[in-house]
């Protein structure tokens, strides 16, 4: 559960990675400062402000912008800093307010590198401050933590770095506010607001393609996810967009991820979380830099990111405006809005000529073309990883635009058609069914806008989706990959897990990987039932359970192949002895020590040794007392797969299960279900709690999922072993020769 914090409150923090998310309202300065055991600043280089954005273990961003992303890894910093202080400021423009009561409270909040959100703090109080220290993390007896501190200052940065004890702050100060003022130069003022009501109406028609821009989910935060619809998004990790990735669960997707609903709810998408990406800062940063009246349109494109070669202006540009801005296609006199991912360079826009040779990293016309690890990250897994929470991220904007654009062009229709059978005089005769035409060309005009800058987008992303399907690590890659034929037993755990992928019905042929992050914060529950909801073709109950075991099975053996040896250890639990086709592979791989238990004794077994090893395992952690766990403890990570539940459960080996499912995932006990719901429809409501508490994916087809954003029903697909491969097996004799070579 998120921390609220109050001015003064403290809050421990349980790692190290973290970043921090700034929302103002308003264009301010974000930074950060290091400070010794004293909380003193003894030199500028502790310092980390838009002219010298890094720092060890530290990043902010470069420009003043309305909302803020800093990447933080506290493991990182200097031995001799024992504070870290998060401060903000407003800019020393004429166009910025010149305190902080004019403009909305700032909201910071602490996350977790999946997203999930540990702490937040919202800065009140303020009125004449120019600059304030919102939050300190700090040292205290080995672990660190974050206090919200909410000091204002009426002198701004200077005064504010003077009282930390810096040398030179004003002078240091001077710079900032000079930096900052030159990358808001470089921008160009927003275009004033028209108040008459004719002129609005004119503006809307004539940015329709735009329209969608404007409703953004830049406030929906993929970190609530738990990279990826019916139900909410995984958050796991993603899907980037598990249920729909959840914020965590995303598919692909970061990790936190959004709790999945009761039965006729959906699920969110994992978040391949979430990672997240510093897009909405992007956003922020973009809007307070539109182009002024005469200079056309408003500009979406992220300064930071990089642009083919620029055709040459029709004449002089003014000054003010920088000669490498980014030029957007023109389309119909206005230039659309793009729903591109911030951080990644976009591909070439089809349907223009080539003009150049194309070469790695190229297109066909020279430009820049979508490059695999294209994101911040570091390693390139984890770079790949918010690659595709990335490619999650735009696909939901850009579709999201193009259904918003679609539903103002239908609303407009109605509108003038409405107006044209309000008034008697003009309800018929040639008049009206003149305008009635108009009204349905202008439709269908602003409907081909809209579809033509989606296809655009959507062709930049079918790009960048096949460059990095095949540079995917087999913990991220489809079976069918050619890295499986290379595999080898790996010496680290993965930082995410590839569960199916996920699909929207504009472009089904566009797959964004589903990934959850790892370790499993969640239970995985492979639905073998039939909902309502499915098409009436799918298979019969008894083909829906056999594919559900063979997906737990491929799961499971990705689970395994993708952690070092011995890093996980399996058990089944078949009551009526069903699934022993699906788990012969197990067996004789030796990936799968013993048979799976059957029968009411089997299961009971089982359950209580699980559950004994979550209760020593959390009283150990609890006490600081591992050392004193028992030698024959297995305290490698454990996975628990249940076939045909509830056959073979009593009401003590039901509770045992909930209990594993609640507090297994912190000490490394992890459950894979395949049940029908409907078959535990006796117990009622007792159950609900479980099916919540676990991520449902479906062994065929199915759109239970939702973003985390908009909603959108992304459709699952779940990772299948293409037909007649022995890729399964391959893998399996290698996994089990290392574990026969280490004597597990």
């Amino acid at each position: 559960m998120t921390a609220e914090l109050v001015r003064g409150q403290n809050h421990p923090l349980p790692g190290t990675r973290l970043e921090i998310r700034v929302s103002a309202g308003h264009p301010v300065v974000a930074g950060a400062t290091l400070g010794d055991a004293d909380g003193r600043v003894t030199d500028a280089q502790w310092v980390a402000h838009p002219a010298s954005p890094r720092l060890p273990g530290l990043e902010v961003s470069g420009q003043a912008a309305a909302e803020h992303r800093m990447a933080v890894d506290l493991d990182a910093v200097p031995e001799a800093a024992h504070r870290l202080t998060v401060v903000l400021a407003l800019p020393s423009v004429t166009s910025a307010p010149a305190r902080f009561g004019a403009i909305a409270a700032p909201f910071l909040a602490v996350t977790g590198t999946d997203g999930t959100e540990i702490a937040s703090y919202t800065v009140t109080g303020l009125d004449a401050e120019s600059a304030v220290v919102a939050l300190e993390l700090y040292r205290r007896q080995g672990a660190w933590k974050v206090r919200a501190v909410g000091q204002g200052y009426a002198g701004g940065l200077a005064a504010m770095l003077h009282d930390q004890g810096l040398p030179g702050a004003a002078e240091l100060a001077a710079g900032i506010d000079e930096a900052v003022a030159r990358g808001m130069a470089r921008a160009v003022a927003a275009p004033p607001v028209r108040s008459e009501p004719a002129r609005v109406e004119q503006a809307r028609v004539e940015s329709a393609p735009a329209e969608p821009a404007h409703i953004e989910p830049a406030h929906i935060e993929p970190a609530h996810v738990e990279p990826a619809c019916a139900e909410t998004a995984p958050g796991d990790g993603a899907p980037p967009a598990a249920d729909v990735p959840e914020r965590g669960d995303a598919a692909a997707t970061g990790t936190g991820a959004a709790r999945g609903r009761d039965e006729g709810g959906s699920a969110a998408v994992p978040a391949l979380a979430a990672p997240e990406s510093a897009a909405t800062q992007d956003r922020a940063a973009v809007r307070a830099q539109a182009a002024p009246p005469s200079a056309g349109p408003i500009s979406y494109r992220h300064p930071r990111r990089q642009s083919g070669p620029q055709a040459p202006a029709a004449g002089p540009e003014p000054s003010s405006t920088p000669s490498s801005a980014p030029r957007e296609p023109a389309l119909a006199s206005a230039s659309p809005a793009t729903d591109r991912h911030p951080d990644r360079a976009p591909a070439d826009e089809p349907g223009t000529p080539g003009t150049g040779t194309s070469g790695p990293g190229t297109s066909g016309t020279g430009t820049p073309g979508p490059v695999a690890g294209d994101a911040t990250g570091w390693s390139m897994d984890e770079r790949l990883y918010n690659q595709v929470w990335g490619m999650f991220e735009d696909l939901t904007r850009t579709v999201a635009a193009y259904r918003s654009a679609v539903d103002f062009a239908e609303s407009r229709l109605e509108q003038e058609l409405d107006r044209v059978l309000s008034d008697p005089a003009t309800r018929v005769g040639p008049a009206a069914d003149t305008a009635r035409e108009e009204a349905r060309a202008r439709h269908a005009e602003l409907v081909d806008r809209a579809r033509s800058v989606l296809d655009r987008d959507l062709a930049q992303l079918v790009a960048e989706a096949e460059v990095v399907e095949h540079a995917l690590p087999p913990a991220y890659a489809r079976w069918d990959s050619p890295v499986w034929q290379g595999y080898q037993v790996p010496l680290s755990a993965p930082m995410a897990l590839r569960l199916g992928d996920l699909h929207l019905p504009e472009r089904p042929g566009l797959r964004i990987p589903m990934l959850v992050r790892l370790p499993l914060e969640r239970g995985l529950w492979i639905d073998a039932g039939r909902s309502g909801g499915r098409d009436a073709g799918l298979p019969d109950s008894a083909e829906l359970r056999r594919l559900a075991m063979d997906c737990a099975v491929a799961h499971a053996v990705r689970l395994l192949a993708v952690h070092p040896v011995g890093d996980y250890t399996l058990h089944v639990i078949d009551p009526a002895g069903a699934a022993g086709p699906a788990l012969a592979p197990l067996l004789e791989s030796g990936a799968l020590k013993e048979p799976p238990s059957t029968g009411a004794r089997g299961v009971s077994d089982v359950l209580a040794r699980l559950t004994r090893r979550v209760d020593l395992v959390q009283m150990a952690v609890r006490n600081r007392a591992l050392d004193s766990l028992p030698p024959d403890l297995d305290t490698g990570e454990q996975l628990l797969i249940v076939n045909d539940f509830p056959h073979g459960f009593d009401d003590r080996a039901v509770t045992q299960l909930r209990y594993l499912a609640d507090e297994g995932p912190s000490v490394g006990v992890h459950l894979l279900m395949v049940a029908d719901r409907d078959d535990a429809r006796a117990y009622g409501p007792v159950l609900d709690p479980l099916w919540r508490s676990l991520l449902r994916i479906t062994p065929v087809p199915d759109d239970h999922l939702a973003d985390p954003w908009v909603g959108h029903a992304w459709t699952y697909e779940p990772s299948r072993v293409p037909a007649g491969s022995d890729v399964v097996g391959q893998v399996l004799r290698q996994v089990g020769q290392a574990r026969r070579a280490y004597g597990i």
